[in-house]
């Protein structure tokens, strides 16, 4: 039963004995047919052909034999443009489209000459078989003579007259020589020579790769890490898909290398200006940035193109293979703990541009607009930006994170304001915050001419909380938003309108740009305007303007987590190559713990600053003199305009019209009265603290009589 399934089971069929077993014998199942002899066959050929090694063999093959042909075809090129006058035409047109008719005259003469010099050439060979005869009857007859002549001198000398013929002899017996060696060699030479002539062919072909993509190693098929020569960047353009660009090159007498300026070392990369020839627009070049990028053996995200003021030019940036994912060096605010700011003359180390020099960004009268997607850098790279200004003690700061997760929480006791937090009360917070600013801004403007003011900047991180708030005042007036009654959008706008000029800027941090969270007058009143990577073009159009982007900027082709912290920045306060509308910046990253250590030494600077967490609304039931010890802070003593800002910015309602006259009437018999210290009023701390001491105990001693 070999081969076949046993069932052992009791068969309740017989009787009498039920314990009787019976054995079922069940067959297997047919066995499949074995496949034809011819299929299987095919199959071993198939899998055979289809072989990674018979493949590779193949291209092996293939690629040394086409490099034979190339080789040829290169070899024949050669020696055509050298006997023919076909180089100096190619010249001549590529100059003749270039628009440099001089050159193209200079080549023209270039090739009448050469054509003059071949003419005497070939005419000088058609008498230069008789001259040759003529010259080999007189070579011949005077080499004999010689040789007669020797002969006569040794036969004398050795006075036997068979010399005479000896140097004749030797010459005779020479000549056959040669001859015999010829016959000797030539056989083998006429063996050896076309394999010698195929080597050299072989030789030219794959010096110069002259074979298919298909057929090359692998290594040179990727190109990764290839270094970038102008015949690879022509290459590349000519196979960009621009129909006129690849006919232009094609007859340009040079292969188009005409077309490009040097080639230099830019940074962690190269940069190259290429001169369009006529009928190609730029924007079909920008527009092809991808496949130009794979052409020159890069990833989209290593070539940058930008239009400079040349016409029909566009400059290409190329990175070296993987050198865009390294990170940068620490920010100098990390390293150097002696470092400080000038908010007028200095520029904030804000990172590397592409070329890897340094990116210094000027802060003076400038409002900030920094935008991008979610988790790509944006507060870090605007953070970086108060840390440094933060280290220049003149500046003060009102602040508004309305994301509220700490990110700003090492400016309390550094800015004059600071509220954290993301829902509607808070942008409401915010928004009288920045409506604070306004009464400020507007308290500058009325001062009298040639008056100086501290920088006030007033920063908002996550603004588009604020624009999307729907709260409304008691007088049914929106907070956000972006109509003529929205509270922040209008106080915004004022700022943008006038603060520059009295040092009161606005600095915003928003996601996602679109315009119902961005609106248009406030993304096109920011002087220096900057975008992490973004998803679409019409976004990068909000973030930068127009021109940048016609211009080249293109934030949306940064890749979300990969550039986090790369920025493209729009702004006449930071150096761009002549001819550009932006430049690419990899920003430095700060992390918390090296924030809050740039914070210390900026508080260091500074008097003790008691920072603002609320803005208080209740006008009523304001104590001046308390809320005047609570603007002092820790301070020893404070200048009583510092004094009068602060209390600005606790309640604007309250004490926003406050002036000098108004400080003095209400501390006048307190005890606590501003004294000059180094000519300056200030108001005392102790001073304050004592009036409100003896002011309680006046009124507890009413209260018991």
């Amino acid at each position: 039963m070999s081969g076949n399934i046993v069932h052992l089971h009791k068969d309740t069929n017989l009787e009498p004995d039920p314990a009787v077993t019976t054995l079922t014998v069940v067959p297997d199942p047919p066995a499949a047919p074995a496949a034809p002899l011819w299929l299987r066959s095919g199959r071993a050929v198939r899998t055979a052909l289809t072989h990674e090694t018979t493949r590779t063999t193949a291209r092996t093959v293939a690629r040394h034999s086409l490099y034979v042909v190339g080789g040829a075809r290169i070899v024949g090129r050669r020696a055509w443009d050298s006997r023919t006058t076909a180089r100096y035409e190619r010249y001549m047109r590529t100059a003749e489209a270039a628009g440099n008719f001089e050159a193209a005259a200079e080549w023209e003469e270039r090739g009448q000459r050469f054509r003059d010099a071949r003419h005497r050439r070939r005419m000088d060979l058609l008498h230069s078989p008789l001259d040759a005869a003529k010259g080999a009857a007189v070579s011949a007859g005077m080499g004999v003579g010689g040789l007669v002549l020797l002969g006569i001198a040794m036969a004398i000398a050795t006075k036997d007259a068979t010399e005479v013929v000896t140097p004749l002899m030797a010459v005779i017996k020479f000549i056959n020589l040669l001859i015999t060696i010829v016959q000797v060699v030539w056989g083998p030479a006429l063996t050896i020579g076309p394999f010698l002539a195929l080597l050299a062919l072989w030789t030219v072909g794959a010096h110069q790769q002259a074979a298919p993509q298909w057929a090359l190693p692998a290594a040179v098929r990727s190109g990764e890490g290839e270094p970038i020569t102008p015949s690879i960047v022509v290459k590349a353009l000519r196979d960009l898909g621009v129909p006129a660009l690849r006919r232009a090159i094609q007859e340009m007498g040079d292969a188009g290398a005409s077309m490009l300026s040097p080639i230099v070392l830019a940074g962690c990369g190269v940069e190259v200006d290429v001169t369009l020839p006529s009928g190609v627009s730029t924007i079909e070049v920008q527009n092809r940035r991808r496949k130009l990028a794979e052409n020159l053996s890069r990833h989209e995200h290593e070539v940058f193109i930008t239009i400079p003021t040349a016409a029909r030019t566009v400059r290409l940036w190329i990175a070296d293979s993987g050198a865009l994912d390294e990170p940068i060096g620490p920010s100098p605010l990390a390293t150097d703990d002696t470092m400080t700011a000038d908010y007028a003359k200095g520029r904030a180390p804000w990172g590397q541009d592409l070329r890897g020099d340094a990116a210094n960004l000027s802060l003076y009268q400038r409002h900030l607009l920094i935008t991008g997607l979610s988790n790509q850098g944006k507060t870090v790279a605007l953070r970086s930006l108060a840390l440094w200004l933060s280290l220049d003690k003149s500046v003060q700061f009102l602040m508004g994170d309305l994301k509220g997760v700490g990110d700003w929480a090492m400016f309390d006791g550094l800015a004059l304001t600071l509220i954290q937090g993301p829902t509607d009360e808070h942008v409401i917070q915010v928004t009288e915050m920045v409506e604070g600013a306004v009464d400020e801004m507007n308290r500058r403007i009325q001062a009298p001419p040639g008056t100086t003011f501290p920088p006030l900047i007033v920063l908002v991180d996550e603004a588009q909380v604020a624009f999307m708030c729907p709260a409304k005042d008691e007088d049914k007036r929106p907070y956000g938003g972006a109509k003529a009654n929205s509270r922040y959008f209008m106080a915004v706008r004022k700022i943008h309108n006038q603060g520059r000029a009295v040092n009161v800027l606005m600095w915003q941090g928003t996601q996602d740009p679109t315009n119902e969270n961005l609106p248009k007058l406030v993304r096109e009143g920011a002087h220096t305007r900057a975008s992490l990577a973004l998803g679409t073009e019409s976004q990068a159009r909000m973030a930068l303007g127009d021109k940048a982007v016609d211009g080249g900027a293109a934030p949306n082709l940064l890749r979300p987590g990969l550039d986090r912290g790369t920025l493209v920045v729009a702004s006449d306060g930071i150096t761009i190559p002549a001819g550009q509308s932006s430049i690419t910046v990899r920003t430095h990253y700060i992390d918390d713990t090296t924030a809050e250590a740039i914070t210390d030494r900026a508080k260091a600077l500074r008097d003790g600053i008691t920072t603002v967490h609320a803005i208080e609304r209740d006008d009523d039931e304001r104590d001046p003199l308390a809320d005047i010890a609570h603007v002092i802070g820790d301070a020893p003593r404070l200048r009583t305009q510092d004094v009068l800002k602060r209390l600005s910015v606790l309640n604007p309602d309250a004490y926003g019209t406050w002036s000098p006259v108004d400080l003095t009437r209400v501390l006048d018999g307190t005890g606590a009265e501003p004294y000059k210290s180094d000519g300056r009023m200030v108001v005392g701390r102790d001073h304050i603290a004592r009036a409100l001491v003896d002011r309680d105990s006046e009124g507890s001693a009413s209260d018991a009589g």
